[in-house]
């Protein structure tokens, strides 16, 4: 045992004398191994050992001098910044490699270098982002004090962590889409889908054909396209925007607004396709909605044109003079205007009872608090029946300004509706004048009369009746149920 000690501590001294001789420069070639197979490694100034040791290595590798000038650079670093072997030995880095690498070799030649330090860098060569990792550990060369500088090439795997992220980033946009988004691969196959296509069609969409798990049909196209065709033109380069579409299949959602785009990831070929498929329900809707109204309008235009034409002519009957014919005109068609207001104010929906009586009395009972008094008439009602019941207000208010009960400051009016009798199929609304000049019924119709007797005759159930009571006018006017709401 002791022999055994003793040789491990000769071999130790033996190691540390040669580790010395190295440091110090005494030693210029080293043997290893055994008697009969020795490998001889120069250790000295001669510079063909590190050469070589240079030229196997598998990555860029430069020796530089204290003042940044080449020493020696392999094959490899020549490949990497694009020179030729011989360009590069004995310049300066920053006259021969390009500015990023020519920077960060600088920052690793900061002093002291006392240790391996490294740093990564990308430049352009050729059109092409190419990312190193740069390498520094102090290296002597005889009497040479100088760095040496590997050249690690990541390109691919930064490029690798770049489509990787690319990816990710895709898959939360195409998931954080409100409308379905497909991806499919150059066989039209689909390979992505996010979770509003998973909510728009049944069954499982992953690795079936698109035209088959999606089936569409183009109403505009006259059965010239279909949902292969979409696919395939995105998928040769032609990308397709906004093409209405209807998908029979689907559980909910009918219609869609398709579009189709190449899927390319920067300069590589295209690699499938991308479809969307935007909800058109609400637009069609909408489209629906705004020509029902289109046509309502058209319908009301017309019919107000025609009342307008009625009102003339009977109006110009029924007056003597030009000066009673516009007085009474007008009047007329500003209690037709009046009503128009108020129903294009409500969207013609929801007007109510109060508000035709209120707009119509206003002219004549503002400033005078007490003189119309109303109850429960917060029913909602049709347009037709606001306008016809808006002229009827209006002459009764006429009448009752010439005549009845707002000719005297001390006259009232009283509008409400009638306590409803069984099996009526009517809402009526009862006018009722007081405190006014004692009445008399007139000698002669007028066209006011004609008005209120028959404008809410276009209902079997509507109309109004006019009692000339001594004490004040009543006139009970029935609402077709069918109008109010």
């Amino acid at each position: 045992m002791s022999d055994e000690i003793a040789e491990l501590r000769r071999r130790l001294a033996e190691a540390e004398d040669t580790l010395r001789a190295i440091n110090q420069g005494d030693v210029d070639a080293l043997v290893v191994g055994e008697a009969n197979d020795p490998q001889v490694f120069d250790i000295g100034g001669g510079a063909d050992a590190y050469h070589a040791f240079m030229e196997v290595m598998n990555v860029g590798a430069v020796a530089i001098d204290q003042d940044g000038r080449v020493l020696y650079a392999n094959a490899n670093l020549g490949g990497a910044l694009g020179l030729t072997h011989n360009s590069l030995q004995g310049k300066l880095m920053s006259e021969v490699a390009p500015a990023p690498v020519a920077l960060a070799v600088d920052r690793l030649l900061v002093p002291p270098l006392v240790g391996p330090v490294s740093t990564e860098v990308s430049f352009e060569r050729g059109g092409e982002q190419l990312h190193f990792i740069l390498a520094a550990t102090p290296l002597r060369l005889s009497t040479t004090l100088g760095v040496a500088v590997t050249f690690t090439d990541v390109t691919e795997r930064v490029r690798a962590e770049a489509a990787e992220q690319s990816e990710r980033a895709a898959r939360a946009v195409i998931a954080s889409a409100n409308e379905a988004v497909l991806v499919c691969d150059r066989q039209g196959i689909i390979t992505h889908a996010n979770g509003a296509a998973h909510a728009v069609f049944s069954g499982e969409l992953l690795g079936r054909v698109f035209a088959e798990a999606v089936p569409l049909v183009f109403p505009d196209a006259t059965g010239l396209i279909t949902a292969e065709d979409i696919v395939q033109m995105a998928i040769q380069g032609t990308a397709v925007q906004g093409v209405e579409a209807h998908a029979p299949n689907a559980p909910k959602v009918k219609d869609y607004l398709v579009s189709a785009a190449p899927l390319q990831i920067g300069n590589d070929a295209i690699s499938g396709c991308v479809v969307t498929m935007v909800d058109m329900s609400q637009r069609k809707a909408a489209e629906k909605q705004q020509l029902l109204l289109m046509r309502e309008l058209d319908h009301r235009v017309k019919n107000t044109l025609a009342l307008v034409l009625s009102i003339s002519s009977r109006t110009l009957h029924h007056e003597d003079t030009l000066e009673g014919f516009q007085k009474a005109f007008t009047g007329r068609i500003q209690a037709l205007a009046a009503t128009h207001n108020l129903l294009a104010e409500n969207s013609w929906t929801n007007l109510t009872i109060e508000d035709v009586v209120q707009s119509e009395l206003a002219p004549y009972t503002s400033g005078a608090a007490g003189r119309l008094v109303t109850r429960d008439l917060g029913r909602p009602m049709a347009p037709r029946a606001a306008i016809a019941f808006g002229l009827v207000i209006h002459e009764l208010a006429t009448n009752a300004t010439k005549y009845g009960a707002l000719s005297v400051p001390g006259g009232q009016l009283t509008v409400q509706p009638l306590p409803p009798r069984e099996g009526d199929d009517r809402f009526i609304i009862e006018w009722r004048e007081s405190g006014g000049p004692p009445v008399k019924a007139p000698t002669r119709n007028g066209f006011g009369q004609t008005v209120i007797a028959r404008s809410l005759q276009y209902s079997a159930t509507g109309g109004a009746e006019v009692e000339f009571a001594p004490e004040g006018l009543v006139c009970r006017i029935a609402l077709p149920l069918e109008d109010l709401h």
